[in-house]
């Protein structure tokens, strides 16, 4: 089943109010910018975002909290040298935002695209992070249980995609974006370019069952 290829407007055009937007990108590499630009441009509010790091400046993600639109971040690295939008956010209290290992996202992510209850880890054993989290003994050994993260809507970006859907992403782009992509109702992808001809099936890194829309940049 080919997958339709819309506008960065019309991809999101129905991601409501309160949906839970899993999102792909490490740093800038495999940052779906465009896809929170338009979903900025909705006006949508209430979100819960869950990503790698909150958003650079003054665009993307960090356009989103600084509109008022993300009402709970769940990241590992919140902020950079000019991330002041996210910090005084919080600390007026309009942003709730949750820090998580970065191993631990990773780990609660795929939990939820695989269908798993969760994960056992024992990073963050001892810490505050452990506080109001559940304690699993195994084998003698203590362990965190992390229930497993899921969606409603994710943003990706990939290199390349067939018309099928596959995805091809480069270098760090694959570090979030196929654990998102498989962890949401609804998988939006940004990509380079559509391979009319279909990727080698050795190149996938996303299969396109995991993917609904595709978005491809500078227009269908």
């Amino acid at each position: 089943m080919t997958k339709p290829v819309l506008t960065a407007k019309e991809a999101v055009s129905d991601v409501h109010d309160h949906s839970v937007l899993l999102a792909g990108g490490f740093g800038g590499a495999g940052y779906p910018l465009e896809l929170f630009e338009a979903l900025a441009d909705r006006g949508v509010r209430g979100l819960t975002l869950v990503c790698l790091n909150g958003g650079q400046g003054e665009v993307g993600a960090a356009r989103l909290i600084i509109d008022g639109a993300i009402e709970k971040l769940v990241c590992s690295y919140p902020l950079g040298p000019d991330d002041r939008a996210i910090r005084e956010a919080v600390e007026s209290g309009r942003l709730d935002m949750e820090l998580m290992p970065q191993g631990t996202l990773a780990e609660a992510v795929r939990a939820g695209g695989a269908g798993l209850g969760g994960v056992l880890t024992r990073t963050g054993l001892g810490t505050v992070f452990a506080r109001g989290r559940e304690v699993v003994t195994v084998g003698g050994t203590d362990y965190l249980l992390e229930p497993p993260i899921r969606g409603q809507v994710a943003f990706v970006r990939a290199h390349e995609a067939d018309r099928w859907g596959n995805l091809r992403y480069r270098f760090s782009q694959q570090n979030f974006n196929p654990l998102m992509a498989m962890a949401a109702d609804v998988t939006i992808a940004y990509v380079d370019q559509i391979v009319h001809s279909g990727l080698d099936p050795e190149a996938v890194h996303t299969p396109g069952v995991f993917v609904d829309r595709l978005v491809v940049a500078g227009g269908a």
